[in-house]
Parts: structure tokens; C-alpha cells; sequence
């Protein structure tokens, strides 16, 4: 069976019949018939449980309607209650599966198309300082260099790129700019012209061929307006693993060399290295990037060769969704240097500050450690706090703001437990007598309120509010067999009995429960498949 791609939003209604996404027809069939004995009206006589059980019969009916009906269920799959509502699967051209499937594909390609549409700006300034200039009286700035790139894809097959840079060294200056034009040949083949026009004027043409599924191959040749040379370029790329590969690049010209590089990258980590070997010179470089967390990082890197020694220590950290701001201190032949930089989106802000043309020992060590205790003390005592503080008043906004809706997901998850209670009750006793599952306490919301357990049982408010208790509802969908499944792929707030407490936050679902006498206790992710009883949840 070909693996679907779970998309949360749009699978409450799975959740709130208790099956999977993959479910056939007739499993969903069966599950309507299972809840819809629960909480049809005619089961209750007194009228307020009667009119609890025609608000969930209703929901229930509602959620048969659309996953029973082969088109809706295509449309809510892919767009959720937002597709159902918006009348795509209304009107004469839409009455057939092959019809609604022809009308979503026509909505991703136009999609597609607006995408490739946009245009994609990328840049960089190099602002180079010098402390020691500054105190000779010269000035603090020894050059300034600027680069710009915009990216356009034009159609499916064909993109542009326009760019120029320009860089000033004390008396003197440099600029150039160029043009690219690609076109995707086919899914394993495209080829790129260039033209640059400047101090290094030149005009190029470069294919890229896949040659297997882990392997490609980028040939070049550039024509020098300014003395005619020709320079060729050969690269050969292999995937080595799933997280690494290798290349090989050999340059003949003007300057003929040849390089082995090396890159890997994993969740936590990425490194890369190269050795390169040239008419006129040599050398090698690598860098190691760890990541601490989803916002910190931090970064070694070095380059050793006939122009080049140089070892480079810093870090980054990441202050908001598009911005990375980062500190490296390099030490070398060309002397002692902070390197200050502002990432944020395709924009770069590179500010080298050369503290000294020497090494001194001392002052080498003065200014590696001075600026890194300054760093680690700001951020105990002033960044720290301050995050701490603004994510706790964002937090406040948004539980003001959603205060009413939670309320009311509250208080309709509570009158959907209570038509739950005495068949949860009953399969409780039943699951007793014969030692099978039972569960004790079962809690689900905020991932911080629940690594909380503890406070959880007094009489933290804040807490509390953060979290519900659905130990009735699990207990009534323990089958005959004492098992318990919830399913892969489905938002729990959207089984019945079960609300989103807080929504935005990150939520998890806690359970303890016996089996044979004995004690289990399981943390499970929103989307995350539950299967109990299991050994691994043994306390």
C-alpha cells in the first residue's frame, strides 16, 4: 500500500470516528454503527443528556457523510473542512473521482506555477574593520565589498539569475556582473549560459547530467574576453550515504587544479572537508557545525595551505523565524580577528573586525576569552530572562485570545464523557475481573504542563489549564480484547472526548494504566500511533 503523508488539520474527522486514514469503506461504516448506538437521541430520556446526544449524534453523522462519500473524502484528505466548504466538489464537472482528481492537480499546477513565479533575491555585504588602523589615526574601515543575485524561475523548465558585486580596498575598486540562463533539458539534464561583464569579463556554458540515482557529473567551458584564455571544469558528485557525499572537481587553465571534498549533514550536526592541489599553490579546509538546540549552535573550522593558515571557533544562535545572528573568532597569519554576522532570510551581514596583525599569546587568549565569558554571562542573566518573559506574555496573548474557544471545545468535551461515562464505567469493571487493561489516568495537552506530572496533581491553575483529562474517553475505546489503538497520522484533540486545551502549543498525550496487576505509563506525540497494553511501557 502506497504511505500517505498525514496532514493533522485535516484528519479530525478520522479521529473522531477512531480509524485509521487508510480506512476502507467498510471499517468506516462500522465505526459509524459503534458510536452512533453510543450517542443516538432515542437511547437518553432525560432531555438535557438528549440533547447532548444530538449535538455529538450530529457531529458523528457528519463525519460518516463526508468519509463514506468517495469525492468529499478525496477533498477533505487534501484540503480539509476549508476544500468541503469552498463548493469544490459541487457543480456538473465535478461528479466523478477522475474529475475532482483532474481539478486538485489543475489547483497544484497553477499553485506550482505562481511559486515558480516569484522571484528570489539573495545578497551579501563585507564591511572589513580594522582596530588597529583606528588607533593609528587612519580610520576604523579597510574595504567594503557588496554582492546581489536575483533568481526568477520563468516556467517549469526555464530560469534566470541576474547579479553583480562590487568591492573597494582602500584607493581602489572592482565590480562585475553577470547573467544566467538555465534550462531544465529533461528530469536528468540541464544546461546553463553565462556572461559576466567587468574587470574579469567572460562568457560560459556548463551541463549537469545525473548519471544514476546517486551519482551526477557538471562540465564547463568559460572564454575570457579580456586575453582570450579558455578555462575547462569538470565536477563529479557522488551520495555516499543518506547524509553524505563526495566530489571531485578538476580545473584546466589559467589556473589548473584539482580538489576532493567531503560533506555531511544530519539533524544535529553537518560537517565538510576539502584538499585541493593547484599549479601555483595547495591547500585544505573543514568545518564542523553541532546544533544544541533548534535556535544555538556552534562552529569549528580551520584552512591550512601555502596562503592560508587559519583556525576559526564561534557560534550562532537564531532570535527569530527568518534571523541567525553569529560570533567567530579566527586567528592566523593575517592576524587575530572577530567575525560578526546577520543571517536573515537570503540576506547576509559579514563584519570582520582585525583586532591585530600579530600574535601575541596573550592578547590571543585575552580576546578569545574575554568576549566569550561576556557572552555566556549576557545570556544567563539578560537573554535568558528576557526570552523566558516574552514567551510567557506571548503565551498570554494567545490563551486571551483563544480563551472563548477553549472554553466551549471544554465544555463540549466534557458532555460528550459524560454519554461516555457509563459504557467506559462498564468496560473498567469488565477489564477488572479479568486483570486486563485498565486506565488509571490518562492526560493530554501542553508538552511543558506535562513534564510538569507532579504539579499536575496539585493545585497549579496554570497548569491545569493547559491540560485535560481523558481517562474516561480511553477507557471506553478499550476493545473486548483489553487493546487500546489510536491511530498514526490523526490529531488526538480530534477524538471524541478530547479537546485542544491549548492551541499553537506543541501537545503530547500521557497514560498510565495496569495489565495484569502491574503498572504502565506511556508519553505518546499528537500524531503519534498508541498501542497498549506494551512491554516497553512497564514502569
Amino acid at each position: 500500500m502506497e504511505e500517505k503523508e498525514y496532514s493533522g488539520p485535516n484528519r479530525e474527522l478520522y479521529g473522531l470516528l477512531n480509524i485509521s486514514p487508510d480506512a476502507s469503506t467498510e471499517e468506516i461504516r462500522k465505526a459509524y454503527r459503534q458510536w452512533a448506538q453510543v450517542y443516538h437521541p432515542d437511547k437518553y430520556q432525560a432531555s438535557n443528556m438528549k440533547e447532548i446526544a444530538t449535538e455529538n449524534f450530529q457531529r458523528i453523522c457528519e463525519a460518516y457523510e463526508i468519509l463514506s462519500d468517495e469525492n468529499k473524502r478525496q477533498i477533505y484528505d487534501i484540503y480539509g473542512m476549508e476544500g468541503l466548504n469552498s463548493g469544490l466538489e459541487l457543480g456538473v464537472k465535478l461528479n466523478k473521482a477522475e474529475e475532482i482528481k483532474e481539478e486538485l492537480e489543475r489547483l497544484r499546477r497553477r499553485k506550482e506555477q505562481e511559486k515558480l513565479a516569484d522571484i528570489r533575491p539573495t545578497g551579501s555585504i563585507l564591511a572589513n574593520l580594522s582596530l588597529p588602523h583606528f588607533l593609528d589615526g587612519d580610520g576604523i574601515m579597510r574595504g567594503m565589498a557588496m554582492n546581489s543575485e536575483v533568481q526568477s524561475q520563468m516556467s517549469k523548465r526555464i530560469g534566470i539569475a541576474v547579479g553583480g558585486n562590487l568591492a573597494v580596498t582602500g584607493n581602489s575598486g572592482r565590480g562585475a556582473a553577470t547573467a544566467v540562463l538555465k534550462h531544465q533539458i529533461s528530469s536528468v539534464a540541464s544546461i546553463e549560459l553565462m556572461a559576466s561583464a567587468g574587470l574579469h569579463s567572460l562568457i560560459g556554458i556548463q551541463t549537469t547530467r545525473h548519471l544514476s540515482p546517486h551519482s551526477s557529473a557538471t562540465s564547463g567551458l568559460a572564454l575570457s574576453l579580456k586575453d582570450g584564455s579558455i578555462n575547462l571544469s569538470n565536477l563529479w558528485t557522488r551520495q555516499m550515504s543518506q547524509t553524505s557525499n563526495g566530489n571531485i572537481q578538476l580545473l584546466l587553465g589559467t589556473e589548473s587544479s584539482i580538489a576532493v571534498g567531503w560533506q555531511k549533514k544530519e539533524e544535529k550536526m553537518s560537517a565538510a572537508g576539502e584538499i585541493k592541489f593547484g599549479t601555483s599553490s595547495f591547500g585544505a579546509s573543514a568545518h564542523y557545525t553541532h546544533r544544541f538546540s533548534s535556535k544555538s549552535h556552534g562552529r569549528i573550522s580551520g584552512r591550512v595551505g601555502s596562503n592560508a593558515l587559519e583556525f576559526e571557533i564561534g557560534g550562532g544562535r537564531r532570535i527569530s523565524k527568518f534571523s541567525t545572528v553569529r560570533m567567530l573568532y579566527s586567528i592566523g597569519i593575517q592576524g587575530i580577528f572577530w567575525k560578526f554576522e546577520l543571517h536573515r532570510g537570503g540576506q547576509k551581514l559579514i563584519v570582520p573586525v582585525l583586532l591585530s596583525r600579530y600574535i601575541n599569546p596573550v592578547f590571543a587568549a585575552g580576546t578569545f576569552a574575554i568576549p566569550t565569558s561576556l557572552y555566556f554571562v549576557l545570556k544567563q542573566f539578560v537573554a535568558k530572562p528576557y526570552y523566558l518573559r516574552r514567551e510567557k506574555a506571548k503565551a498570554l496573548e494567545t490563551m486571551e485570545k483563544t480563551s472563548d474557544l477553549v472554553r466551549e471545545a471544554r465544555a463540549a468535551a466534557a458532555k460528550a464523557q459524560l454519554l461516555l461515562e457509563n459504557v467506559a464505567n462498564r468496560k473498567r469493571n469488565k477489564q477488572t475481573e479479568v486483570g486486563g487493561l485498565i486506565i488509571t489516568k490518562a492526560v493530554y495537552g501542553s508538552v511543558k504542563a506535562l513534564k510538569k506530572q507532579d504539579e499536575l496533581e496539585g493545585s497549579n491553575d496554570d497548569l491545569a489549564s493547559q491540560v485535560i483529562d481523558v481517562t474516561t474517553p480511553l477507557n471506553f475505546l478499550v476493545n473486548d480484547l483489553g487493546q487500546l489503538k489510536l491511530h498514526e497520522g490523526v490529531k488526538k484533540s480530534g477524538i471524541m472526548g478530547f479537546c485542544d486545551p491549548c492551541p499553537g502549543e506543541p501537545k503530547k498525550l500521557l497514560v498510565r494504566y495496569t495489565y495484569n496487576g502491574e503498572n504502565y505509563q506511556v508519553v505518546v506525540d499528537d500524531c503519534e500511533e498508541l498501542q497498549i497494553p506494551h512491554e516497553a511501557h512497564k514502569l
